[in-house]
């Protein structure tokens, strides 16, 4: 075990996307745990849109990362240390750890793992925060039944990508949107997608026109932005769009943009309806064992890809998430499990 533990702070607040200074690169003492504590020695960082949400001193579902702050990150890593008895040397731990190489915790949010079962990166990904997004989003706010359309944007990612696997098991027919020729057919040859959409070489409202012909069911939103309004105008009746993410709006210098065509909406008696993964807390366990499961039979392919370098390439591996230069769940690798 190291002596220095490095951490990745806040320094600014960003404005667009985050530049080099926007962190400091600290290195303090390696923590040790207190009573009812243990020390977990990092091995994968998650990377997730929603970080530059949380980088904002702006009201909203969560409170800002304070200047100053380790910045805000779900990790996966070892117990090297502990004086807590639910938590053993050992043991294998996913939480809210921030960016860091080494963090003290309470127990709190932290969920034991089995990389036997899955390799530990998945953890963060489809059996993680992602999956979890996915099942409840699509499950709970989509309400897809066999046979609808169900239109996935940023399918290729972490969340996307989950979401429409999710609705192949359930016989609807799948369409993603995605960036990119490669990630298209990873898509349709690999996950099983119906179609897929190059909204970088295509035109949306065109290709919608050829691959739900009869209007999309569910619209499973990862974007926002143009691609929301091209979607808006295919909805079927009685449409359900959920709003998951809207990565095309986080790095704007100018007010964020609403949907133009939300008269959709009224036309085909749809809805649309936000959602957090956090509200369903109580029922992570149970969907999380049905993410497992469908791992475990195939039908859930996880994809992660994975950033070596540790801590300090955190601030260039985050922009990869804006660039969309990933496909499937974007993971920093520490110092490996």
């Amino acid at each position: 075990m190291k002596t220095v533990n490095r951490q990745i702070r806040l320094a600014t607040r960003p404005v667009g996307l985050p530049r080099p200074g926007d962190w400091e690169q600290v290195e303090e003492p390696v923590p040790s745990p207190g009573e009812g504590e243990f020390l977990v020695e990092l091995c994968y960082l998650s990377l997730d849109p929603a970080m530059r949400g949380w980088m904002n001193e702006a009201r909203s579902y969560v409170r800002p990362v304070a200047l100053g702050e380790v910045m805000r990150a779900f990790g996966a890593g070892r117990v090297v240390l502990s004086n807590h008895p639910g938590f053993a040397v050992g043991d294998h731990v996913t939480g809210l750890f921030g960016v860091q190489e080494y963090a003290v915790s309470d127990g709190q949010g932290v969920v034991t793992v089995d990389p036997g079962r899955a390799p530990l990166p998945t953890y963060l990904g489809a059996l993680g925060m992602p999956g979890l997004t996915a099942y409840f989003g699509l499950l709970d706010v989509g309400r897809p039944r066999p046979g609808d359309t169900v239109v996935v944007s940023g399918a290729a990612g972490a969340v996307g990508s989950v979401a429409g696997q999710i609705a192949k098991r359930l016989e609807c027919r799948v369409v993603g949107i995605a960036g990119g020729v490669q990630k298209c057919g990873w898509l349709v040859d690999e996950l099983g997608f119906d179609a897929a959409v190059d909204y970088k070489s295509q035109d949306v409202q065109g290709a919608l026109r050829k691959y739900a012909p009869d209007g999309v069911d569910v619209y499973f939103d990862n974007v926002g932005g143009d691609i929301l309004d091209d979607v808006l105008t295919h909805l079927a009746r009685g449409a359900r769009v959920v709003i998951c993410g809207a990565i095309s709006q986080y790095n704007a210098t100018t007010q964020v943009r609403g949907p133009r065509n939300y008269r959709s909406l009224l036309i085909q008696r749809a809805s649309m309806t936000g959602m957090l993964v956090s509200d369903y807390a109580d029922r992570y366990p149970a969907a999380t064992a049905d993410l497992a499961a469908w791992l475990a039979d195939g039908s859930l392919r996880p994809r992660e890809d994975v950033v070596p370098g540790g801590i300090g390439r955190f601030p260039e591996a985050l922009l990869m998430l804006f660039a969309g230069r990933n496909t499937g769940k974007l993971v920093l690798e520490i110092t490996g499990s």
